[in-house]
């Protein structure tokens, strides 16, 4: 990953990151809306798509599993440190607070893969990781574990900035795997970083 070379960061790529993180209950609700939107997206077959289909709900129901705890944010200009390239548009970002109209302590950043391919949007994450640090620093926050994930949808990766350390999760989880993947988010938002604590 260039991002590594241009932001002097090291990695490791043979982590099991979230091997003790227990599934999250998976809300009928839930599952009966997916059931109906997960055909959708890779019949229309967009990013877009996948977008509004997968993952928007499943940040929904991690809003609703932390009680509003943390807020949300789609497609959001986040650019705090233009002159480093580190600036435009995220698809989503996740803040450990529950201001909803300004971006505070971007603990996860969450964005689609190109392409269906979950490998090349890892570079792309990373960079927007250290853009969340960088935001918490400049606002006086601890800057703590920043995570991310990268998914298609129906894949998902995740990965951890620490100071200067990245670090990939070896594993990547399958949307059938639904009640892994929302509680590794859960564990996201509640671990490691700036900001209130939302299982508190």
């Amino acid at each position: 990953m260039q991002v590594l070379q241009r932001f002097h960061l090291t990695c490791d790529e043979d982590q099991d990151l979230f091997s003790s993180v227990p599934e999250a209950p998976v809300r009928p609700e839930l599952a009966a809306m997916l059931q109906w939107y997960v055909p959708m997206a890779p019949a229309i077959s967009t990013e877009k798509a996948r977008s509004e289909w997968i993952v928007a709900p499943l940040l929904a129901e991690l809003f609703l599993m932390t009680d509003g705890q943390v807020s949300l944010f789609s497609g959001t200009e986040f650019s705090p440190d233009a002159a480093s390239g580190l600036a435009g548009a995220v698809d989503f970002l996740i803040s450990r607070s529950r201001e909803r109209y300004f971006t505070q302590v971007p603990g996860v950043a969450v964005m689609e893969a190109k392409n269906e391919d979950t490998r090349r949007g890892l570079g792309q994450c990373a960079a927007i990781m250290v853009a969340a640090q960088r935001f918490n620093e400049r606002g006086e926050q601890q800057s703590g574990v920043v995570f991310g994930g990268v998914t298609t949808g129906s894949n998902w990766r995740f990965l951890q900035l620490d100071g200067a350390h990245v670090a990939v999760d070896r594993r990547e989880y399958h949307f059938n795997q639904l009640g892994l993947i929302l509680g590794i988010l859960q564990h996201m938002v509640s671990t490691g970083g700036p900001g209130r604590d939302p299982a508190a």
